[in-house]
């Protein structure tokens, strides 16, 4: 984990609630694919959790849903702008703990840091499949993203209006040997329902310091308490007391 000021170089709508923000800065503390950032907002108190979509040498990317308003402040950044974050937290997905074919499914924005675990995964010589839900049309965002890696690529909608007609549950291939998950909470227990195979999930909880000390985020898990920020938010299927 670091603290460092990183500075805005794109923030732009990718749907009506959905942004795309890109900040340049130290990216060494970033280790996996999964983990998050923790930024500080003017006039807010709690600092907001934004799991990492993507990052190299110069900088990370945010994609961010628009709810509260701290991230209604975070739309209204401009490139040139300094944000304080924390850098490099949490507990991200294994790579090394995939199978060769991996369905990597994301509901929403739990979709973001699944782009950055399939690159992971391309440059360990994997294969990863995505199955990207989504409630309608109009929500759909970073497909073309996912495609633009050369995978396989499935989509679905609750009401039909794009991809598949029904929920990600409703579309897994059948030939695969492991998952990684990310989005709501019912999503996931129904991923972990319908699939046979071993597999992470990104979990999501209300967090105060984002680094294990208020131990706000703690959930019960089949091998004890565990913090999110801290020996999560991936979490192994068997873990997971539901």
């Amino acid at each position: 984990m670091k603290q460092d000021r990183y500075t805005v170089t794109r923030n732009k709508a990718l749907t009506p609630e959905v942004w795309e923000l890109r900040l340049t800065g130290d990216t060494s503390p970033i280790t996996a694919p999964g983990q998050f950032v923790n930024i500080q907002l003017e006039g807010q108190f709690l600092r907001r959790p934004i799991s990492i979509c993507d990052w190299d040498g110069d900088g990370l990317t945010l994609v961010y849903k628009v709810v509260g308003r701290g991230t209604e402040r975070m739309a209204c950044l401009k490139p040139g702008q300094t944000l304080d974050l924390l850098c490099g937290l949490g507990n991200g997905f294994d790579v090394s703990q995939c199978g060769s074919r991996t369905l990597v499914i994301g509901g929403g924005v739990g979709i973001p840091p699944l782009y950055g675990l399939a690159k992971a995964l391309l440059a360990a010589g994997k294969t990863p499949v995505a199955v990207l839900g989504f409630n309608t049309k109009s929500e759909v965002f970073y497909e073309e993203a996912f495609r633009e890696l050369g995978i396989e690529v499935i989509v679905t909608t609750a009401d039909g209006s794009y991809g598949e007609k029904g929920f990600v549950t409703d579309a897994l291939p059948a030939d695969y040997g492991y998952f990684c998950a990310c989005g709501p909470l019912p999503m996931l227990r129904a991923v972990c329902q319908r699939t046979e195979t071993s597999g992470l999930l990104s979990l999501e909880e209300r967090m105060g310091c984002g680094f294990g000390a208020c131990m706000g985020c703690t959930c019960q898990t089949a091998s004890g308490p565990k913090r999110l920020c801290k020996e999560g938010p991936v979490l192994e299927k068997e873990e997971i007391l539901w």
